[in-house]
């Protein structure tokens, strides 16, 4: 695998931030060259003459290196200023990572974590109230389930003691080997969200009863909202296989990532109450019953994870395909055909985070056990993207 040899430290004009599961194997067709039977297949495209839609093509430059020598990063949160916090997957513990010069700080570690698999420390969000609050959302898994907790951020307590001990808000999600979802964040109307998996077990996804497979909705006090699709229970869509990526475009549309069995993998438009077809239906062609994805691809190509928007993209990490992709919107519609950019040049890629305007913060996810290491991996880049 090629890998460009990238130094530690930030370019001189640095970042300045605002805001996981397959296997190996083969790889896909070169980016920007879609065909029917192949990576980037999306419905006719709206009108490139839309004054809301991005460039066609678009482009990406890696800008820095930010970090280096990270172990199973996974899950990534942006404090008030622009520092990263940065989940450890297999080690449990939360660091800090200065969005100035790369520094990296010791929080501590999360108590209760069962890392397995693909389980452990997964995904983290910061409070909307952090200034006053100075709460940080993990959601992990434990012995028995995967759950949500907060934990108070207390910067004035030694490096490795910084995490209170853990309040759960949401207990229960069914936990696997495979599948256990992993990506929260907190929308535009202040309300956290999280994506689940079925843990392997296909039926979780259509039991409404079960928060197995879904996207969930919730109060910071992990309570249903109301506007839910039923007023006493947190799930928010269903028939998802394992969602990892969440984000919503400039107009507060929710976005979400999904991974396919062996056909598609998906980029979902998520309305409340919709059902998303697993597992009845990987892909599109489900009918009446069931809501298509916006976009899909081939597993090979994608296993998409994090995804984030950005310049009138949706920005989309691939682990098995090694690639980040491209998919400019106008509205609710692609403008048109998804692009693959980095294709196997940084190997896995779990996460990516908007960093305002054109630039993005990208997590490599060499060391999950599914990669092959190199020099310096896992890493954040810092892109610049149009």
């Amino acid at each position: 695998m090629h890998r460009p040899a990238l130094g530690a430290a930030l370019a001189a004009a640095v970042l300045a931030l605002t805001a996981g599961c397959s296997s190996d194997g083969s790889r896909g067709v070169l980016p920007g060259t879609p065909s029917e039977d192949s990576a980037a297949s999306s419905p006719a495209a709206a009108s490139p003459t839309a004054p809301s839609a991005p460039p066609a093509r678009g482009s990406v430059d890696v800008a820095s290196t930010l970090a280096e020598d990270l172990e199973s990063p996974w899950g990534v949160a942006v404090l008030p200023g622009g520092d990263l916090l940065v989940s450890s997957r297999d080690e449990g513990t939360v660091t800090r990572v200065s969005a100035e010069d790369g520094t990296t700080t010791r929080l501590g570690s999360v108590p209760g974590v069962a890392p397995g698999g693909e389980g452990g420390l997964l995904g983290l969000a910061v409070s909307p109230d952090f200034a006053s609050d100075r709460m940080v959302y993990a959601y992990f898994t434990t012995a028995s389930d995967n759950r949500i907790a907060r934990l108070l951020y207390d910067e004035g307590r030694p490096e490795g003691r910084q995490l209170g001990a853990p309040d759960t808000v949401l207990r229960g999600i069914p936990k696997g080997t495979i599948h256990n979802g992993g990506r929260i964040a907190f929308g535009p109307d202040g309300m956290l969200y999280a994506g689940t998996g079925e843990a392997g077990d296909r039926g979780l996804s259509q039991d409404r009863e079960s928060l197995g497979g879904k996207i969930l909705r919730m109060t910071p006090d992990g309570e249903p909202v109301h506007g839910n699709p039923e007023a006493d229970s947190v799930v928010y869509s269903l028939g998802h296989r394992n969602v990892q990526g969440l984000a919503w475009d400039g107009d507060g549309r929710l976005w979400a990532a999904e991974f396919g069995q062996n056909t598609w993998d998906e980029l979902n438009l998520i309305e409340p109450g919709a059902n998303y077809g697993w597992p009845e239906v990987e892909g599109r062609g489900g009918g009446a019953d069931f809501t298509d994805p916006v976009a899909q691809w081939r597993t090979s190509e994608a296993s998409p994870s994090g995804i984030a928007w950005a310049e009138g993209s949706i920005w989309m990490a691939g682990l098995r395909g090694e690639r980040l992709w491209r998919i400019p919107l106008a509205g609710a519609e692609p403008s048109a055909e998804p692009r693959a950019f980095l294709e196997e040049e940084y190997g896995r890629l779990r996460t990516v985070v908007a960093a305002g305007g054109d630039r993005l913060w990208l997590v490599t996810s060499e060391t999950d056990t599914r990669g092959t290491p190199g020099p310096g991996d896992d890493r954040i880049l810092g892109l610049r993207v149009r």
